[in-house]
């Protein structure tokens, strides 16, 4: 983590700034740095943070299976800021940590299973551009997972890639959540793009 983003941070002002402030410390413990660089553009950032609420309200789809694959996405994006929020909140939703902390590497893995690295391979496939989802990646989910769980899980892969590439292209990094809390590093991969 650098600590300079592209964009300065703004400084978080106002009866707004010091209600989301209040709330960013009560629930994360600290004011993320994404959120002064977000401030410069109110509207937005209120728009992504009330499509972010919605989007936890969604329940068709296992919410560990929604965290893997955005975690997944966050990954191969490259968005550390994505990457560690994500790995704290799995946490905080008591998911599986141990396989949690192995999506970045999860081919590599053996903590995960078979459905499990279907929804990885998928978000992944969903991501990368041009995208390279197949007739069989979404044949063989919507077997294990039915339908509306199928586009729960598209649409989380999607909102994934529209939070995190902001933040890449903004320079926003990790803010330390995981290790805030004390949580194991996430694993990393062992080869570099295998």
């Amino acid at each position: 983590m650098t600590g300079i983003t592209r964009i300065p941070a703004a400084e978080i002002t106002g009866f707004k700034g010091a209600l989301l402030k209040r709330f960013a410390k009560k629930t994360l413990g600290q004011v993320p740095s994404s959120l002064g660089v977000y401030w410069h553009n109110q509207k937005v950032l209120m728009s992504m943070a009330t499509a972010g609420s919605k989007v936890q309200k969604w329940d068709a789809c296992d919410e560990q299976l929604k965290s893997f694959a955005h975690m997944a996405v966050a990954s191969q994006v490259g968005c550390s800021w994505c990457l560690d929020f994500n790995y704290f909140e799995a946490h905080n939703k008591n998911l599986d940590m141990d396989k949690a902390r192995e999506v970045p590497r999860w081919r590599e893995s053996a903590a995960f299973s078979s459905l499990e690295r279907d929804v990885l391979e998928y978000a992944e496939a969903m991501t990368v551009t041009p995208p390279t989802v197949t007739d069989e990646m979404v044949a063989g989910l919507r077997h294990q997972l039915g339908d509306a769980a199928l586009v729960e899980l598209s649409a989380v892969v999607a909102f994934a890639n529209f939070t995190t590439r902001p933040n890449i292209a903004m320079g926003i990094e990790s803010d330390g959540f995981a290790a805030a809390c004390g949580l194991k590093p996430l694993a990393q991969p062992s080869a570099v793009g295998s």
